[in-house]
């Protein structure tokens, strides 16, 4: 899967259980210090706990109406819409704290990078446009966005987001003024907005160093990898069957310095195939096992030139049965045994998975306002709330 959720935006959704008060409140009572440090002013930590409250315990969509509602008269509509949409506290401080909590408590094993894309109606809210999307082959109206993941095998929760804007937005001052888009801000393509999202969350943070997985098929690989050059983050990236490459594996003599589509390296490294065994040790799990074949490649050098990136290992993985589409993956890991890198691409379907059952719960897609402010604080007090999902099931 190379996107989270792709489902059109309604007002008669099928309405999500709550989760029980019991089940979040001593994590709740554990990450919020820590995660709303940031907020100077009594009044927006108290605005805080009830929108994450709502988003965690409220019935259907979470607008910020039915987040008001559930608060009673604490806090009114027009406040918690101020507090999202127009105040001035910074986002940023938040979600880093939310990344060291999760580091410090959980065995994060990796961070993990997707596409999300949040269909939409209208033609106003911030970075909205019609536009064709690869992984899905349809055309949507649709925002995208960036967003990068602490990952282990028992949790996944976001704790990074980057919204893509194009220069269809970013020079139409006047749709510009209409969101609040910074004058900072500018465009850039999607490799640069992924680049730029993980770049943050792995070096700025100042995090614990761990691998960085790349779920996304809609961004020039060559050029993300470029990126990271220099910082060496160990790296796994998601390969298009089209991406071309030099193979200078001496196990494939008739293709070694030829260059050539990804899929067809695998196809002649089919024989090279081994199985891959790794545990899963998520309850009612065991022992899981698939085919993987790993080839050394090179990115394709331009007029003579040396190798824009060192030697890379190229993955390819299929079920054991040798049956469904082989996914191939690019990793500068080159020492790495093919087991830990197939487990590292499961991280990658347990994010999706958990963004299905715990983000949309908590109403990652719902914000219905238009500013760019006002979706860069709702989606973190959204990733907040999945953490405080995902902590309390794990803590059970």
């Amino acid at each position: 899967m190379t996107y989270l959720d792709v489902r059109p935006e309604t007002t008669g959704r099928a309405a999500f259980p709550p989760v029980a008060p019991s089940s979040h409140e001593m994590v709740l009572g554990e990450l919020a210090p820590r995660l709303l440090a940031s907020l100077n002013r009594s009044d927006q930590h108290r605005k805080a706990l009830y929108y994450l409250r709502g988003l965690l315990e409220a019935e259907g969509r979470k607008s910020i109406r039915t987040i008001a509602a559930l608060s009673g008269d604490h806090v009114s509509e027009q406040n918690l819409h101020h507090f999202v949409s127009s105040s001035t506290w910074d986002w940023v401080p938040m979600r880093r704290a939310l990344a060291h909590h999760l580091t410090a408590i959980a065995q994060v094993q990796a961070w993990v990078a997707r596409l999300l894309i949040i269909p939409k109606t209208g033609q106003h809210s911030v970075g909205v446009e019609r536009r064709f999307f690869p992984s899905l082959g349809q055309v949507l109206n649709a925002q995208r966005a960036i967003g990068v993941w602490a990952a282990s095998e028992d949790m996944t929760a976001p704790v990074n987001w980057r919204l893509h804007l194009t220069r269809t937005w970013l020079e139409d001052h006047r749709r510009r003024s209409q969101v609040a888009i910074p004058d900072g801000v500018g465009p850039e393509t999607l490799t640069e907005c992924l680049g730029e999202a993980c770049l943050e969350t792995v070096l700025a943070w100042n995090l614990s160093p761990r691998p960085l997985v790349v779920d996304t098929c809609e961004v020039e690989v060559a050029a993300f990898l470029q990126e990271f050059a220099d910082p060496g983050v160990p790296l796994l990236v998601r390969a298009d069957t089209g991406t071309s490459l030099t193979v200078t594996d001496p196990l494939l003599p008739a293709s070694e310095g030829q260059t050539m589509p990804a899929d067809q390296i695998m196809a002649v490294a089919r024989d090279l195939r081994r199985p891959a065994r790794w545990t899963d040790r998520r309850p009612d799990s065991g022992r899981h096992t698939h085919l993987a074949a790993t080839v050394r490649v090179t990115l394709p050098a331009a007029g003579g030139s040396a190798a824009p990136y060192g030697e890379l290992t190229l993955l390819g993985v299929e079920d054991a049965c040798g049956r469904g589409r082989t996914q191939l993956w690019l990793t500068n890991m080159t020492t790495a045994q093919p087991a830990l890198l197939v487990r590292l691409t499961r991280l990658a379907d347990k994010v999706g998975a958990d963004f299905t059952d715990i983000s949309e719960a908590v109403g990652m897609r719902d914000f219905t306002g238009r500013s760019f402010g006002g979706w860069h604080r709702h989606i973190t007090l959204a990733s907040a709330a999945h953490a405080i999902v995902a902590l309390s099931r794990r803590a059970r």
